[in-house]
C-alpha cells in the first residue's frame, strides 16, 4: 500500500490533505475514495493498449498517429466522413480520456459477453454515467466526436514476433457508435455495434483485467489511465525489480510533448494518480526514471475476497 493510503488510514482524508504538498491534495482525495470503494467490477483492455496509447490531445485532422514501444507498434490512421456538399474530409484520430473510456467499454463488454456484438443503448449510457461522463450538453458532443473518430479510424498493432501483426489495418468497429435516429438528447445509443473479427480475436487472445473503479477515479486524465493500465499489465508478472529510464518513459507516454523537461512533471502527476488507484503497486521514482517492483495484481485483495 502506498504512502498516501497509509496517510489517509492513519490521519483521515482532511488531515492527510494538510500533510502533503497542496498540489497533491487531489491525489489524497482519490486514494481516500479508493479505500472507501465497495465495487468489485472488472474491466478489460487489450494488451497492446497497455504498451502503446492514443494521443492525449487533438492532432491535425489528416495526421496519422504512430507509437513504437519495444516489441509493439501502434499505427492509427484517421478516417473520412462525407460532408453535406458531397465532399469527404478527415475527422482525425481519437484522442484523450473519453476515447479511452469508450474503447474500454467496448472491450469489456466483448469479453464479458464473449461476443463481437456489443450492446449499447442504456448499457453504454449507464457505464459512461458510472465513469462520471454525462450524456448531455457539451460533454455528450465530446463523447460523440470521439465515437465518430473511433468509428472511422483504421488501426493496426504490429508485434515484433516472427513478423506477425496483432491485427490487420482496418476499422475496429463495424456499424458505428451513434445515437438512434429518433433520439436527439443522447439518452439512447443505437442498440448494438460489432467489433471487427480480427480485433476481437486479438482481444480474446491477450486481455488484461483492470479494476473498473480505478478508471472511474482517474477517468478525467488520459495519461493517468495509460500509466495505470501499463502498471496493471507489467507489475504482477515481474520476477525482479526493473528500472525504466526517463527516456523510455518519454518514448512510451510522451507523444505530443516537445521535450523531456515538459513531460516529466506531467508524468509524475499521472503516476501519482495511477498509484492512488493501484494500492498494492510498488514503484519508486528517481533521478534516472522509475523502478518497478513485483507487485500483486491491480484488483485490491479485499475486492477479490468479496467476489
Amino acid at each position: 500500500m502506498g504512502d498516501v493510503h497509509q496517510l489517509v488510514i492513519a490521519h483521515g482524508r482532511q488531515e492527510a490533505r494538510n500533510l502533503v504538498d497542496p498540489k497533491r491534495a487531489s491525489v489524497v482525495d482519490v486514494a481516500a475514495a479508493v479505500l472507501e470503494e465497495e465495487s468489485n467490477a472488472l474491466g478489460i483492455t487489450y494488451s497492446g493498449f497497455c504498451l502503446t496509447s492514443l494521443p492525449h490531445r487533438r492532432l491535425a485532422a489528416d495526421a496519422e498517429w504512430r507509437r513504437d514501444q519495444g516489441r509493439v507498434t501502434l499505427l492509427v490512421e484517421p478516417g473520412k466522413e462525407r460532408r453535406r456538399d458531397g465532399s469527404f474530409a478527415h475527422v482525425g484520430v481519437p484522442y484523450g480520456a473519453k476515447a479511452r473510456l469508450i474503447l474500454l467499454y467496448l472491450q469489456t463488454r466483448a469479453i464479458q459477453d464473449n461476443s463481437r456484438e456489443i450492446e449499447l443503448g442504456r448499457s453504454m449510457n449507464a457505464w459512461l454515467d458510472r465513469m462520471g461522463v454525462s450524456a448531455g450538453g457539451s460533454t455528450y458532443k465530446a463523447v460523440q466526436e470521439q465515437a465518430t473518430r473511433i468509428n472511422l479510424c483504421r488501426l493496426t498493432f504490429f508485434w515484433d514476433k516472427n513478423g506477425a501483426e496483432g491485427f490487420a489495418k482496418e476499422n475496429i468497429v463495424n456499424g458505428g457508435i451513434r445515437l438512434r435516429d429518433d433520439d436527439g438528447q443522447g439518452t439512447l445509443w443505437r442498440e448494438t455495434v460489432q467489433l471487427s473479427e480480427t480485433f476481437f480475436t486479438a482481444l480474446k487472445r491477450s486481455p488484461v483485467p483492470i479494476w473498473e473503479p480505478a478508471i472511474r477515479h482517474i477517468g478525467g486524465c488520459s495519461m493517468a489511465i495509460d500509466v495505470y493500465v501499463w502498471l496493471a499489465y507489467r507489475l504482477h508478472v515481474l520476477k525482479e525489480r526493473t528500472p525504466v529510464t526517463w527516456a523510455a518513459l518519454f518514448n512510451q507516454f510522451g507523444g505530443g510533448y516537445k521535450a523531456l523537461k515538459h513531460f516529466k512533471p506531467e508524468f509524475r502527476e499521472a503516476l501519482d494518480l495511477a498509484l492512488a488507484v493501484y494500492e498494492s503497486a510498488r514503484v519508486e521514482v528517481g533521478e534516472a526514471g522509475v523502478l518497478l517492483h513485483p507487485s500483486p495484481p491491480p484488483i485490491p485483495e479485499r475486492m477479490i475476497a468479496s467476489r
